[in-house]
């Protein structure tokens, strides 16, 4: 018998009818609360008494930009006006008990074996989305919030902070406006996303190839070769990664490797930077409405960074730091090449070939052994033991519950000491047709501190495409796809273990400098020889598990050349960051006068533009391509810090559970890592860490 699962508001396995009549009751009660919270008075002045009533001149929004005055006899004990219980409480309540239910219509779309469950799945989260959005522009809402907030009432600092981020949310979506600037705006945010969309399609349309004979591609596998479609008596090389990557690695032909990066760099075409470039104008028009001096400030200002001056600050000292081991490393990949091919000139071509040439030499690394070792069942019970054991917790199976398909897993969380129910976590982890295509995870219902007192416990999905056991055969993981699950269980572990009063600061719901630095801080066990062993075992024989060496080489690997990929990364974070800062660049000419400068000399690549085809620039992470290194700087000064001589310390664990993960979004990001560290957070691990493990 399948029984209700306690403390959860989550519906699964709802029907496509079913998903429609919960949005519907979505939208009704949002709707319903916000009328609530409008109608609420602004403020009263008595005009004269008269018996038990009093006349008052209330205020109240009846319009987007005008206010009605009008007279209303009212018995005084009656009269309300503006308050946290009023205004605040119903919005945070909403917004908790909400979303569950948002997410239970949102979900199946990822993970449904229906077709009409995935439809209506997706037109309901077009739904939701236009809702949330109308309901972060209505004006007369945003006057009762702001009303409350200028009182300037004592209230604690999270409950302090969730009414800043209600007033800075409406802000930000315009409704201090006036109705003309309202209409530009959303014009403006229209004109982004055909822009942006257009950008995407012109990289996809079309698959481009080129075509090359056999002798032009020595060097390559032939299992390589064998896939690749005949045309015209030659091979055809689709300019995907899928085929780019290999032949940059293999290809011996230092002319075929340039033909195919030119190609591949040129993807995007004049159209793109075209596009690039009306599309970086109109985000500056959006932000400037907004009160901005750049799209980059409007973007930077609810995260860590803050200002684009801090991101450029940021790079600019990576960079510097990094100059002296990307030397080094620029030495070795030119004198490898000079061997090989002479005295011709070392490109950006020929990065990627001769990286691996060295790690070759240097490393006793073969992937297909490594896999051997890492079964996906007994990778989980590894990350499992990892996680209970580091941040005392206890992870229990939930049989006979409902689950959308019988792969499913749904796990009980505790802590180890109390037995407090902290959340749940659903698995989902093998391969099926219809399911989303990457390892993430999804929150389904945040942790939070109702008004009654009782606690509300987190819940997440974690979704993968794991293998199937085939004839008795365990499936087996890459080695790489080992480290994506260990950094999306990270994420979960981060869910589970907040402590957060309101939904909104929920620990998937942290800053976006923030969010990935306790993910990226945990990833550094899996190259670690002690971690890895507790989740690796040969498949035939699953008491041996992998060899010191391999673990050496793996981490050696992992951060071979660290410095010129870096150095890479940053080249485009920093055009990122210039365009978004500054208006009418030439991205052609910036690119021109960066690449050398960042790249210890190397050009840019005759013929190619990255701006025409770095999709990071149209979609997700425009102003904000530096976030990934700013979270893995610090959690190595974490790492270094709190966890590098023992990584199993049970006491550093729940020090770092406690004083990180349990805050979530309710505390600034660098106050809480000031806190927990005793100082500022430094860039220098980071460096230390790079340079160490060089080749």
């Amino acid at each position: 018998m399948i029984a209700d699962l306690p403390c959860s508001s989550v519906h699964i396995s709802l029907s496509a009818s079913e998903i429609d009549r919960l949005t519907d009751h979505i939208i009704a009660k949002s709707k319903d609360t916000y009328d609530l919270v409008a109608s609420v008075p602004l403020g009263k002045v008595c005009l004269f008494e008269n018996d038990s009533l009093v006349y008052v001149l209330l205020l109240s929004s009846v319009s987007s930009s005008h206010f009605l005055c009008h007279f209303r006899p009212v018995k005084l004990k009656h009269l309300a006006q503006v308050s946290y219980a009023n205004v605040i409480s119903p919005l945070a309540e909403l917004e908790a008990q909400q979303f569950p239910l948002i997410q239970s219509c949102v979900f199946p779309k990822m993970v449904s074996t229906l077709d009409d469950v995935r439809k209506a799945s997706c037109e309901a989260e077009k739904r939701l989305d236009s809702h949330l959005l109308m309901c972060r522009k209505r004006e007369d809402v945003y006057r009762v919030v702001k009303a409350y907030a200028d009182r300037g009432e004592q209230l604690g600092s999270e409950a302090q902070r969730y009414v800043q981020c209600l007033v800075r949310e409406f802000e930000r979506h315009g409704v201090k406006l006036t109705l003309s600037k309202r209409n530009e705006m959303e014009n403006l945010k229209s004109r982004i996303d055909e822009l942006s969309l257009k950008y995407i399609e012109n990289l996809n349309a079309g698959t481009k190839f080129v075509l090359l004979n056999e002798q032009e591609l020595a060097g390559m596998p032939r299992e390589f070769l064998m896939e690749l479609e005949k045309t015209d008596g030659k091979l055809k090389v689709l300019l995907t990664n899928f085929h780019v990557t290999p032949i940059l690695e293999h290809c011996k032909i230092g002319a075929s490797r340039k033909l195919i990066a030119v190609a591949y760099g040129q993807r995007g075409g004049a159209e793109n930077l075209d596009i690039l470039e009306s599309l970086v104008e109109s985000r500056h028009k959006f932000s400037q409405l907004l009160g901005y001096s750049s799209y980059a400030e409007l973007v930077l200002e609810p995260r860590m960074a803050r200002t684009s001056s801090k991101v450029f600050e940021f790079l600019e000292e990576v960079s510097a730091n990094l100059n002296d081991l990307a030397t080094r490393e620029l030495k070795v990949l030119k004198d490898l090449k000079r061997k090989e091919e002479g005295d011709s000139p070392f490109g950006m071509e020929d990065f990627l070939f001769y990286m691996r040439r060295a790690e070759e030499q240097q490393l006793d690394l073969e992937f297909g052994e490594v896999k051997q070792y890492f079964p996906v069942s007994l990778v989980l019970s590894g990350i499992f033991k990892i996680f209970q054991d580091l941040f005392g917790l206890r992870f229990e199976e939930v049989k006979d519950c409902e689950t959308w398909h019988d792969t499913v897993r749904l796990f009980a969380v505790r802590d180890v000491t109390s037995n407090d129910l902290l959340g749940y976590f659903y698995l989902d982890t093998f391969f099926r047709e219809g399911k989303f295509a990457h390892t993430c995870v999804v929150p389904l219902q945040n942790g939070w501190l109702a008004s009654n007192g009782t606690r509300k416990v987190a819940i997440a999905l974690l979704i993968s495409q794991c293998p199937k056991q085939i004839d008795g055969n365990p499936a087996l993981l890459r080695f790489s796809e080992v480290v994506s699950l260990f950094h999306e269980f990270s994420h979960v572990v981060h869910h589970m273990c907040n402590r957060a009063t309101f939904s909104r600061f929920s620990g998937l719901r942290s800053e976006g400098d923030f969010i990935e630095i306790p993910s990226q801080l945990l990833e550094r066990w899996c190259y670690e020889s002690v971690s890895l062993k507790m989740m690796s075992g040969f498949h035939q024989d699953m008491t041996r598990s992998i060899t010191s060496e391999m673990c050496k080489s793996l981490k050696r690997r992992h951060d071979s050349f660290a410095g010129l990929k870096l150095k890479q990364e940053i080249l485009l974070c920093l055009a990122d960051q210039i365009i978004h800062s500054s208006e009418n660049v030439d991205i052609v000419e910036l690119l021109k006068h960066l690449h050398p400068k960042v790249m210890l000399g190397i050009p840019l690549l005759e013929g190619t533009n990255p701006a025409s085809c770095f999709s990071r620039l149209a979609i997700g992470y425009e102003a904000i391509c530096y976030s990934y290194i700013w979270s893995e700087v610090f959690a190595a000064d974490i790492f270094a810090s709190k966890f590098q001589d023992d990584l199993l310390n049970h006491y550093a664990g729940l020090q770092f559970r406690n004083k990180v993960l349990a805050p979530g979004g309710a505390k600034d990001p660098l106050e809480i890592l000031s806190d927990y560290l005793g100082r500022e957070p430094s860039i220098r691990p980071f460096i230390e860490s790079k340079i160490q493990n060089s080749l």
